[in-house]
């Protein structure tokens, strides 16, 4: 029997990586090694490893020969895959044509390339060349193009972070105006649980409509709301509330998007009496405008994952959310909305540098 002479740096590492190494079959050759260096005899270390005489002596040969590293290598090669000379044309095809599911990717492989797979072979494949089942996103399309996208970094540049610098420095009140309906029904979201949750959904498509007015610096939210629909008036009410809020004796500046009924005359000359200043925003800008994200937040905070007994229950709690949000909530807000824009430039060039630098991670690590 091999007897290998074992130095005490060699000891100690045999017996921390017997627990430690990720590959479990490395681990026991490491434990049956580390049994050796401490005298056991070979009946004994076969009945703890639970392997066999010829097993314990290829192990002992490897050590002898080339150490740990020997240990460590695990030689199995396997056969080669078939698929993997298609690797280039289907990651190309599937960049272009994401699948929905397993099932369509499968078909695909299929039709590019004669080969069939089973659903769990295809959706390991996926994962190997980068590929998730993500959820998709959405940007503002039309603000993609050059023209609207240089359109928005000088909107942001030239009136957005003046105003706000100067909001920033008590010189003047800046808000974000926009309108959110509240739909009486389920909102799915997702929860931590020990088995899936069914919620009740409420019958009827009752709505409460929100007309908010958002301080980009105190988050306090002012508001003019109903169950019908919101129109001129309602936006002309919601102006003489901000103005008799902060007073004449500071310049007030609104930041809201082109909805008719923000942009008509009648809107216009009711903020002029009142000495208020309106900005419309870039069209398809919701990005610049910060109430989104409140209405986002209130979304999550009061709708996602919830059910009301009845239309007056969910009213009750957005209204109260909204009311002391800006109190209770504001270390959350101040995290959430930031006087921070993405303007989505270049997001073609973006996406392209992503895919390459993808496709470079993906190489050097079949290399």
């Amino acid at each position: 029997m091999i007897n290998p002479i074992f130095s005490d740096t060699e000891i100690k590492a045999l017996e921390v990586e017997r627990f430690t190494y990720p590959h479990p079959m490395v681990q026991r050759r490491m434990e049956a090694l580390y049994l050796k260096s401490k005298g056991l005899e070979h009946g004994l270390i076969l009945e703890i490893c639970c392997i066999s005489e010829p097993t314990l002596v290829r192990y002992l040969r490897a050590y002898e020969k080339e150490g740990l590293a020997g240990l460590k290598r695990l030689g199995y090669v396997g056969q080669p895959s078939q698929i993997r000379s298609h690797v280039g044309s289907l990651e190309e095809h599937f960049r272009q044509h994401p699948p929905a599911t397993s099932a369509q990717a499968q078909a695909d492989i299929k039709r590019l390339t004669g080969l069939d797979r089973s659903p769990t072979q295809v959706r390991k494949f996926l994962h190997n060349i980068g590929m998730k089942h993500r959820k998709t996103g959405f940007v503002p399309g039309p603000s993609d193009t050059p023209e609207k996208q240089a359109e928005q970094a000088a909107f942001v540049k030239e009136k957005l972070q003046p105003k706000l610098a100067q909001a920033q420095a008590g010189q003047r009140v800046v808000l974000f105006m926009d309108a959110a309906h509240f739909i009486y029904t389920v909102f799915l979201g997702f929860l931590w649980c020990f088995q899936r949750i069914f919620l009740r959904s409420p019958s009827g498509r009752k709505r409460f409509n929100v007309l908010g007015c958002l301080n980009a610096i105190t988050h306090q939210l002012h508001s003019f709301t109903n169950e019908g629909y919101i129109n001129a008036l309602s936006v002309c009410e919601l102006l003489t509330q901000v103005a008799e809020f902060y007073g004449s004796s500071i310049p007030i500046t609104i930041f809201l998007d082109n909805a008719k009924y923000q942009h008509c005359q009648l809107v216009r000359d009711h903020a002029k009496m009142l000495g208020i200043e309106l900005e419309f925003l870039p069209s398809y800008s919701p990005n610049l405008n910060l109430i989104e994200r409140y209405w986002k937040w209130i979304k999550k905070r009061c709708l996602y994952s919830k059910y009301y007994e009845d239309f007056s229950a969910m009213k009750s709690e957005i209204l109260n959310r909204m009311s002391k949000g800006h109190q209770e909530d504001k270390k959350e807000l101040s995290s959430l909305i930031t006087c921070n824009f993405q303007t989505f430039r270049f997001m073609g060039q973006m996406i392209l540098e992503l895919h390459a630098s993808f496709s470079w991670i993906y190489l050097q690590g079949n290399d």
